[in-house]
């Protein structure tokens, strides 16, 4: 499964690249205005430091409003993947961008429907958010395996992006149904790492070789 953060924080992008645990990054308006930059910058910025697919959002709501914005962040580097919302329109941009051989990112996705008429449109992304289906009653892993179901039976290539992820055990159940993707915050990436026994280890290992009075030198 890959990993993308979802963030803007150019510095947490940096030190998640530099330890080997990013594949990507999915930015959306909130995250830019908690960041407090320019947007165009901003996303030229992670675009130089990661490799994989950066997903930029547009804003506009209709067919055209999208592909105008479209025509600009795509601009930013090959690297670029236009985010859509899941609406009659953005599927419409979705399909005219797709067969032009863009990237696009297919976000708010709260039914499995939804993730179907986006396969249809091409999308490269489909974008379930887990959390905030979780927020509302529903279990939003039951939602990324009908997603996975359908897919696999029609051999869609368009790849389950996990998103809305709030703890690591939502990254768990991801990965144990298949999904392609997963993007979560930094400070949930980084609490995959921690283990009461990994600690608990160091600490002994530590102890003990302080014992010997050796060095490594």
């Amino acid at each position: 499964m890959k990993f993308f953060a979802d963030t803007a924080d150019t510095n947490d992008i940096r030190e998640l690249a530099d330890a080997g645990l990013l594949d990507g990054v999915t930015t959306n308006p909130s995250l830019i205005h908690k960041a407090g930059r320019n947007f165009l910058e901003v996303v030229a910025e992670i675009c130089e430091i990661v490799d994989g697919p950066v997903s930029a959002e547009v804003v506009a709501l209709d067919y055209d409003g999208m592909m105008r914005e479209a025509e600009i962040v795509r601009k930013i580097a090959d690297n670029v993947a236009v985010k859509l919302p899941l609406t009659i329109e953005g599927l419409k941009a979705c399909k005219a961008l797709t067969s032009d051989g863009t990237m696009v990112n297919v976000t708010l996705c709260f039914s499995a429907n939804q993730a179907l008429l986006a396969a249809k449109a091409g999308a490269t992304f489909i974008s379930p958010f887990v959390g905030r289906h979780d927020d509302i009653g529903f279990d939003g892993m039951d939602l990324i395996g009908d997603i996975r179901l359908i897919y696999d039976n029609y051999a869609f290539e368009t790849e389950i992006l996990v998103a809305s992820v709030r703890h690591p055990i939502h990254i768990l159940e991801a990965a144990k149904l298949g999904a392609d993707v997963m993007t979560a915050p930094p400070t949930v990436i980084r609490q995959l790492v921690k283990h009461p026994l990994t600690d608990k280890g160091i600490e002994g290992f530590l102890s003990d070789w302080a014992k010997t009075g050796q060095t490594i030198a």
